[in-house]
C-alpha cells in the first residue's frame, strides 16, 4: 500500500483527536509496542503513553542512550463541537455547535457531516470512558438560497450561532444522545456527558493531470501525525531515544493538561532519562510539525516574494523574526544536514513582512522542554478549510525525512554538534 492509501486510511479512522490517538495506538501496539501508564515504573523497552484520551507520546529505548530525538505533531482539528444541550428543535432537529478552532464556515456547507468524539457512561461504582463515532452522513449544514441571500457572494457575514447549524433529523426525531446510546448499545440515560464533534465524511483523493495533489479533510495536522508515526515505526535503532510526540488542542492554544503547554512531554522525558534529563536534554533536537501555506495559484501576492513554497517542491522550513516558529541559526543548520543525508529537498516559508501569520506547538512547548528546535511541515492549500489539498510526493519526502531524523543522534560537545547513527 502507498503512502498516500495510508495517509487517507488513517484520517477515515481519525474523525476526533481521540480517535486519531487511538488509530496511532493500534500501530504503536502492532509493533510491539506497551502502553504505560503516566505514574508506572520504567524499564527499557518500546513504550507509548496517553493523556486524556487525545495525547500520546511513544519512544523506543535503546542501550546507552545519549539524548532524544522527537518530532511534536497535534491531533486536533478545526471543527464544530455539540454542546451540552445537544439539539434545537423546531420545525427541524438541528444539532446545537459551537466552533472550535479558526475554520473556514463556508467550506463546511452542503457536506454530508457525521459527529464522533468521547463519551462519559455510566458504570458500577464510577463512570466509563468510550470513544463514539457514528460513522454515516448524519447531518448537513445547509446553505441559504440565493433568492433569499442575495449578498452570498458579495462578502457575507456568517453568524456561527445562526448559520451553522446542521440539520440532523425531523423536529419530533431521535437526539444526539440517542443516536449515541444507540450505536454504543447502552441506554440514553447511561450517556452522562460528551466531548463529541462533527467531521467532514468526504474520503481523501488524489486529483490533477498526475493524480499529483490530494486533497482530504484534516490533511493539518493529520499529515505531519501519520508521516511522524510512520517515520518512528521504521527509523533504525541509534544511540538516540526517538520521540513521537502528538498533542491535543493546538488549534486552541495548546494551554491545556494534554496540550504542548502542558508538563505532559518535561514529565514522560524526565522519566526515561531519570538524574540524566539535563546531559541528555543537551543531546537533543525537536522537530515542530506542523504545516506550512504554499504560495496559492490564484493569489501569489499573499505570499514572500523569495520564500514562497509550492506543492511538491519538498518540506517546509518555517521561519519567523518573532519566534512564532522556533527554527534558528543553529536548529537550520542541522535540519539541512540531516536533508542532505537524507536525499530530501527543502524549501522556506516566511510570512510577507506586512502579513502577521499563525504560530505553531514548538514555542510553547519549548517554554516546558528548553531544547533546539526546528518548525517544518508540509506545503498546502485551504488550511483549516473542511477539505485541504496537499502535494503527493511532498508526503514521501516527509516520511524520508523523519525516518533519517529518527535514526539520528546529536552529540553536543561545546559549540560542535555531531551527528551520530
Amino acid at each position: 500500500m502507498s503512502n498516500i492509501s495510508e495517509l487517507f486510511e488513517f484520517i477515515s479512522a481519525s474523525p476526533s483527536p481521540y480517535h486519531a490517538v487511538s488509530t496511532a495506538k493500534e500501530a504503536l501496539a502492532a509493533a510491539g509496542y506497551t502502553e504505560l501508564c503516566e505514574d508506572a515504573p520504567l524499564t527499557s523497552g518500546k513504550y507509548y503513553t496517553v493523556r486524556d484520551g487525545s495525547s500520546l507520546i511513544a519512544f523506543n529505548i535503546p542501550a546507552s542512550p545519549k539524548g532524544f530525538s522527537i518530532v511534536a505533531s497535534h491531533s486536533d482539528s478545526p471543527a464544530l463541537k455539540v454542546k451540552v444541550s445537544g439539539e434545537r428543535r423546531g420545525a427541524y432537529t438541528t444539532l446545537d455547535v459551537e466552533r472550535y478552532g479558526g475554520m473556514i464556515y463556508s467550506s463546511w456547507f452542503d457536506r454530508p457531516l457525521s459527529v464522533a468524539g468521547r463519551v462519559v457512561l455510566k458504570s458500577d461504582g464510577g463512570v466509563r470512558i468510550a470513544n463514539v463515532d457514528i460513522a454515516r452522513d448524519l447531518a448537513v449544514i445547509p446553505n441559504v438560497a440565493i433568492h433569499f441571500n442575495r449578498a452570498v457572494n458579495d462578502g457575507y457575514k456568517y453568524n456561527p450561532a445562526v448559520d451553522l447549524l446542521p440539520l440532523m433529523t425531523k423536529g419530533e426525531g431521535k437526539g444526539i444522545v440517542e443516536l449515541v446510546a444507540s450505536k454504543l448499545g447502552v441506554e440514553p440515560q447511561d450517556v452522562l456527558s460528551h466531548d463529541l464533534f462533527l467531521y467532514n465524511r468526504d474520503t481523501g483523493r488524489t486529483f490533477g493531470a498526475e493524480d499529483e495533489y490530494i486533497l482530504a479533510p484534516r490533511i493539518d495536522d493529520l499529515g505531519c501525525a501519520f508521516a511522524s508515526l510512520k517515520a518512528h515505526l521504521s527509523a533504525k535503532d541509534s544511540s538516540t531515544i526517538p520521540v513521537l510526540a502528538i498533542f491535543d488542542n493546538e488549534e486552541v492554544g495548546s494551554e491545556t493538561k494534554k496540550g504542548a503547554a502542558s508538563d505532559f512531554l518535561l514529565q514522560t522525558l524526565k522519566k526515561i532519562a531519570g538524574d540524566s534529563y539535563d546531559t541528555m536534554i543537551n543531546n537533543s533536537f525537536m522537530i515542530s510539525a506542523d504545516n506550512a501555506h504554499a504560495i496559492h495559484p490564484n493569489h501569489p501576492e499573499l505570499s514572500d516574494s523569495k520564500n514562497a513554497p509550492r506543492l511538491n517542491g519538498g518540506v517546509v522550513v518555517k521561519y519567523n523574526a518573532n519566534q512564532r516558529y522556533t527554527t534558528d541559526a543553529v536548529s537550520d543548520a542541522l535540519l539541512r544536514t540531516v536533508a542532505e543525508r537524507a536525499g530530501v529537498t527543502l524549501q522556506s516559508y516566511t510570512n510577507r513582512a506586512d502579513m502577521p501569520g499563525g504560530s505553531t506547538l514548538g514555542s510553547i512547548s519549548n517554554t516546558k522542554v528548553a531544547v533546539r528546535t526546528v518548525d517544518i511541515g508540509l506545503p498546502q492549500l485551504a488550511m483549516h478549510s473542511a477539505n485541504e489539498t496537499a502535494g503527493a510526493q511532498d508526503l514521501d519526502s516527509m516520511i524520508t525525512f523523519l525516518t533519517e531524523f529518527y535514526s539520528t543522534a546529536f552529540i553536543a560537545d561545546g559549540d560542535t554538534i555531531k551527528l551520530v547513527k
